[in-house]
């Protein structure tokens, strides 16, 4: 399996650096091209304005003393230029009427002819044919032609062309052999994480904590028992500089998620003890005593229930917690007036408890878009913690308003209160006021949590405001959604 490995490793490694020399290769050839092109217009360019030069100054010369004899245009020929009488058949490119050109020859028919083009005179260092310049104009009244020899400068540019194109050809040879190393050596880093992720990938199910802790110590000894550790970003390379910060971000993520299940099954193991060992007491209490004595019997079996009850209430919301945790809790949004959730759970609860005096607070409709049913169990939640601190008689009031494009659905009792130590903490898990009447109003200390959770995932928050020994107010703050026509009464 490891020569396996290797083997797949070795061929990705030299697809990577096949691919990016390839790359490399093409790009500085295609700036070899664009350059020697640029040149290659550059120097037409100035040879023809050279020309030009020359042809107005023969132009001026032949206008005033007149076109020379034929035994003359010999002579001149040898001097790479010719001045003849009449026009003669001109070989090359006509020069537009709007290309710059000295004042002498404006409006006179210009032509440049680069020679034949070979397609391989850079292979074959052929230069091709004459490269020429020709001007026809008028001599004291009569058409003349002047020829310039172009064939002397344009064979010395081939000349350096071709030890450019040498040049070239070397550098393009050399960089696509040490392209290669160069890029191994860049990617090397890169490889030995992806292979380090590949064999986690291919034996974390089997691994237990040890081999993956000594596995995690392989990155720059990290691992679960210093996940505090991160990758230096200021001396890493400034190319991986990128995935060092995105390596240290993903292993903060991990350490809080890491902490936070730690801390959630420490405090469910907490959680789970009491009523185990409540039920565990009992259990012992009746094999001991309990067989012959109806009385203790009957005080057993109700013990055991309610610790029953507790134990499956505190599953159902740690099962609630981890679905949501995991991203796994279905939410579906609808809309609905938030004002028949809160007439339905005020129903309901004045059912259940006649101890309490309730009350209810709203005059329009207030539409939402939510999940109606985690709603429902948020407004439950809250109802619940006002019943359970609000003495017998006391007073608990449920409004719903909606304002400034916000819903608040609020419950408040006239409870204990909350001191100001125990505030900013009344939503954190397994988290209670009172320790001392935990036992006996009942809950788990997962009630807020499982509220914040839902008031999370619909874009909202909770406001409290508490004053000790008066009561309680908690709302549930959602935005408002609009309203359709017909719905206002």
């Amino acid at each position: 399996m490891a020569r396996k490995s290797r083997r797949s490793e070795g061929r990705f490694q030299s697809s990577i650096v096949a691919r990016l020399n390839i790359k490399l290769f093409f790009r500085l050839l295609s700036i070899y091209l664009m350059l020697d092109l640029l040149l290659v217009v550059l120097f037409c360019g100035g040879l023809v304005a050279w020309s030009e030069g020359q042809a107005a100054r023969l132009a001026a010369l032949a206008e005033e003393r007149g076109v020379p004899s034929a035994e003359a245009t010999e002579w001149m020929a040898a001097g790479s230029y010719t001045v003849s009488a009449g026009r003669d058949t001109p070989e090359g490119i006509r020069l537009p009427d709007w290309l710059p050109s000295p004042a002498e020859l404006e409006g006179k028919d210009r032509y440049f002819d680069p020679g034949t083009v070979d397609l391989l005179p850079i292979l074959t260092f052929s230069t091709g044919g004459d490269t020429s310049y020709t001007l026809v104009t008028r001599c004291q009244g009569e058409l003349c032609t002047i020829r310039l020899d172009l064939s002397r400068p344009a064979a010395i540019f081939v000349f350096a062309a071709r030890v450019l194109v040498i040049c070239q050809l070397l550098s393009l040879l050399s960089n696509l052999l040490k392209n290669a190393g160069t890029i191994r050596r860049t990617l090397r880093p890169i490889q030995e994480l992806a292979a380090a992720a590949a064999r986690l990938n291919q034996a974390a199910q089997g691994m237990s904590p040890e081999e993956l802790q000594a596995l995690a110590g392989k990155l720059d000894e990290i691992n679960a028992t210093h996940l505090d550790r991160r990758i230096s970003v200021t001396s890493t390379q400034k190319e991986l500089r990128t995935l060092a910060q995105a390596i240290n971000s993903m292993l903060d993520r991990i350490n809080a998620a890491y902490r936070s299940q730690m801390r959630f099954v420490s405090d469910a193991s907490h959680e789970l003890r009491t009523p185990i060992a409540v039920i565990q007491g009992y259990a012992n209490l009746l094999d001991r005593w309990g067989k012959d004595d109806p009385a203790t019997r009957q005080e057993a079996i109700d013990a055991i229930r309610q610790e029953a009850d507790s134990m499956k209430e505190l599953v159902e919301q740690l099962l609630f917690l981890a679905r949501g945790d995991n991203d796994s809790m279905k939410v579906s949004f609808e809309p609905f007036d938030l004002t028949e959730v809160a007439g339905e759970v005020l129903r309901e609860t004045q059912m259940i408890d006649q101890s309490h005096v309730f009350s209810a607070q709203w005059a329009l409709p207030v539409p939402v878009w939510a999940d109606l049913g985690l709603i429902k169990q948020a407004l439950r939640v809250l109802v619940d913690n006002a019943i359970k601190y609000t003495p017998q008689g006391g007073h608990i009031t449920i409004r719903a308003e909606g304002a400034d494009g916000l819903a608040r659905l609020s419950v408040e009792d006239e409870g204990q209160g909350i001191d100001s130590d125990s505030l900013p903490h009344i939503f954190d898990r397994f988290y209670r006021t009172d320790e001392s009447r935990a036992r006996q109003t009942g809950g788990t200390g997962l009630g807020l949590s499982i509220a914040k959770w839902i008031a999370d995932r619909h874009g909202g928050w909770f406001e409290v405001t508490s004053w000790p020994g008066v009561g309680t107010r908690i709302t549930l703050v959602l935005p408002l959604a609009a309203m359709k026509d017909g719905e206002a009464s």
